[in-house]
């Protein structure tokens, strides 16, 4: 490869001489060049056995699960790691060695397409940090049993070092537990505490990715994680190398993606256990690009199906009436037109015929918002009405409406939704300005609101809530010996929204919603700050 760079003319004088400035050809090594262009795949491996403190009790294979994964990455013929750094000596695996070598992989790793994997088979624990807020850790040798928090390895602290990583293809695997049992302990007093915890306690939080990053469990949360004698591995880490060496490669192109070998582990795992042990998965991003880490795709792959979305785990997919996989993960299947189906028990969540070309990898979660609209438009019938006595005496009492909302779901984010309403109401009022009389007045209001609520869903029902503002504007004509004219007020106003929908069927739902508004009206000559509200229920379709 040759690279012209701008030079003078080496001789000196070059322009008293008649000499020009010029373009000199420099000969540069292009397998260097090439290299240094090259992404790197490089792993860190940790298997902790050994523990200071006599209370933890020493694992049998936490060594060799990193040692045999080694292995595997290495293998010129599969894994074809340039960099394998494995810690299992008891100097290595101190909390400190460990964010050491945290720290130099991410200067070594600092090309966006560089593959990045780190592993580790230890202990599991939980306790409660400085601020006495429940955390897990990671169990280092130089762990004390009795002052966790300041000498164990948070997952905090390992979150924060692998989300500095540069690299977009990067992925953590945690062959740990903390449930107690298995590859865990906790003390007792905090056993004792968490067994008088109802199950939703442990509603799982794992690590949240970063963009195109994935973090592998060996266990669910509040699950177990095992080693097996037998299979002389922790069992999740086991089947994971048995998927590196070609078994995993369900699209049969040649390689093993990070997700199809968790996919393999997780399915053999579970039935190996009979499903006492479930892994889990957390991965933002998996595209066209995913994380190759054994083999190398050298035709084209029979096309797949898959979501990691938490919103459909549990879900069985089946692809022309054969079951094909339980939710997460995925399945790939022959290339052609296929009737794919979402089912959980006997309800169907979607049933859609698709086209899938060799090679092509389909989300389900596209499936879903093909399948349901994610747009609906409400007819509502409710009432309006100000908060406080004194300004429905003397302003306007309780008035029915009507409501027109459109709503957007999904917009501008997965979780977010776009609403917006028109509403108002027209007739007759009395004033209460005096005790006994009444003031007789027509009125007409109108409402323009919009808001950007956040939507809680499951299956069928979905909650929203967030903020609204919105354009008041009020008429009232009076009729009377003491006064014939009419009062108009226009105003903006802040305030907040809530709703829920239950979905009937693809299209028809039935909607409620609230809001609860602030704004400010002149009385007489008088200003002052008043809330109003809305409740709106009836019936919307989706388009």
């Amino acid at each position: 490869m040759l690279l012209a760079v701008l030079a003078a003319c080496a001789s000196p004088g070059p322009l008293e001489k008649g000499g020009k400035a010029g373009l000199v050809a420099v000969r540069l090594d292009e397998a260097k060049l090439s290299q240094a262009y090259t992404p790197r795949r490089l792993a860190l491996l940790v298997g902790v056995s050994q523990f200071q403190d006599a209370q933890w009790r020493n694992l049998r294979y936490s060594a060799k699960d990193a040692e045999d994964l080694a292995s595997t990455l290495r293998d010129p013929a599969r894994g074809r790691f340039d960099r394998v750094r494995v810690l299992t000596r008891p100097e290595e695996t101190t909390r400190a060695s460990i964010l050491a070598a945290l720290r130099q992989l991410r200067e070594e790793a600092t090309r966006p397409d560089d593959v990045v994997v780190v592993y580790f088979s230890a202990h599991g624990t939980l306790a409660r940090d400085g601020k006495g807020e429940l955390k897990r850790y990671l169990v280092t040798t130089d762990a004390s049993f009795r002052t966790i928090s300041q000498t164990a390895l948070s997952m905090d602290a390992l979150k924060s070092e692998f989300d500095q990583l540069s690299s977009r293809r990067r992925l953590m695997v945690l062959a740990t537990c903390h449930s107690g049992s298995g590859k865990s302990l906790l003390p007792r007093e905090l056993e004792a505490e968490l067994a008088g915890i109802k199950a939703g306690f442990y509603a799982r939080p794992l690590e949240e990715s970063s963009r195109a990053s994935m973090v592998f469990a060996a266990s669910d949360w509040g699950e177990t994680a095992r080693e097996d004698e037998g299979l002389r591995n922790d069992i999740y880490t086991h089947f994971l190398i048995d998927g590196l060496k070609g078994a995993a490669d369900r699209n049969i192109d040649g390689a093993v993606t990070a997700t199809e070998a968790h996919d393999y582990a997780r399915r053999r795992t579970y039935a190996f256990t009979e499903g006492r042990q479930r892994p889990s998965a957390e991965i933002l991003e998996v595209g066209a690009d995913p994380v190759v880490l054994s083999g190398s795709i050298d035709r084209t792959g029979r096309p797949e199906l898959f979501s990691y979305n938490p919103r459909l785990d549990g879900f069985t997919l089946k692809v022309d009436g054969e079951t094909r996989t339980e939710l997460p993960g995925g399945a790939a299947v022959m290339p052609g037109r296929r009737t794919v189906e979402l089912t959980k028990g006997d309800d169907v969540l979607i049933r859609e015929v698709v086209d899938i070309a060799a090679g092509e990898r389909l989300p389900l979660e596209r499936l879903l918002s093909q399948a349901f609209p994610r747009r609906s438009l409400a007819v509502l019938g409710g009432m309006f009405s100000f908060v406080d006595a004194r300004s429905r005496d003397e302003l306007l009492p309780a008035s029915p409406e009507l409501a027109l909302v459109l709503r957007l779901e999904e917009r501008p984010l997965p979780d977010l939704s776009l609403l917006f309403d028109v509403s108002g109401g027209r007739g007759r009022r009395s004033l209460h300005l005096v005790p006994g009389a009444g003031v007789p007045f027509t009125y007409t209001s109108l409402s323009l609101g919009a808001s950007v609520p956040y939507t809680w869903r499951w299956e069928r029902l979905s909650l929203y809530a967030g903020p609204r503002v919105a354009a008041l504007y009020l008429q009232r004509s009076f009729q009377t010996e003491a006064f014939t004219g009419a009062q108009q007020y226009f105003t903006f106003s802040p305030g907040v929204v809530g709703g829920v929908v239950w979905r009937l069927n693809e299209r028809l739902e039935l909607t409620a919603q609230t809001q609860l508004m602030v704004t400010y009206v002149v009385v007489d000559g008088r200003g002052q700050a008043v809330g109003f509200s809305g409740g709106w229920a009836g019936v919307g379709y989706r388009f």
